[in-house]
């Protein structure tokens, strides 16, 4: 899906949020990360994201196996306050830029979630297949969703979680990073769509 370039203020402000990010978690030897240290970190966010990175709560996502470039973009973007949350933003405010790398390395380590509820595929997920495949959603996710780089893991990942992040993108609660951004994406599509999208996406393995 290719989207046209406009300067609006919201969209200099992601593409400058974008450029400070690509400096972020630019690899080299200075800034390797310590996924033991990051496992030490993460000790104090297992009551909400589960001692392994995997969610048993409602509306919390699980962060094991999502990209590490991922999770640093999220904590940045808490942080800095481009994204809003009124408990994340003070736990990411107090973080190093060297304890985010930290925990980016160490929650790309663990083992992803299992599909939560562990159903069947039925007539709703594929549904939300089709709208996948429509929306192109493999191309920035990657083609078993399980994310690449800055794309979340969405394979897996709570359906709940799923659906209010699209809702929050089509509303424009919550903001996507890059050229194409996930508002763009969820502009066009109806709650049934998104209900759809977020069953298939929480039952794939």
């Amino acid at each position: 899906m290719v989207m046209a370039l406009d300067m609006t203020p919201t969209r200099t402000l992601l593409l400058a949020a974008f450029g400070a990010v690509c400096l972020f978690v630019s690899r080299d030897g200075a800034h390797a990360a310590d996924v033991a240290t990051g496992k030490a970190r993460a000790a104090a966010c297992a009551g909400c994201h589960g001692a392994d990175g995997v969610s048993a709560k409602p509306l919390v996502p699980s962060l094991a196996g999502e990209p590490d470039d991922f999770i640093q973009w999220q904590l940045v973007f808490f942080r800095g306050g481009s994204r809003k949350s009124q408990v994340m933003g003070p736990i990411a405010k107090a973080l190093t830029d060297e304890q985010i790398r930290n925990l980016g390395a160490y929650y790309a380590s663990r083992r992803p979630p299992k599909p939560h509820p562990p159903v069947a595929a039925d007539a709703l997920a594929a549904a939300g297949a089709k709208v996948a495949a429509e929306q192109h959603c493999g191309s920035c996710h990657g083609a078993d969703y399980s994310g690449a780089g800055p794309a979340a893991r969405l394979a897996g990942q709570r359906e709940d979680v799923l659906l209010k992040a699209l809702r929050d993108f089509k509303s424009g609660v919550r903001l996507g990073s890059g050229v194409a951004s996930m508002s763009d994406v969820a502009y066009d599509l109806s709650d049934q769509d998104m209900r759809a999208l977020a069953h298939f996406m929480a039952t794939r393995d």
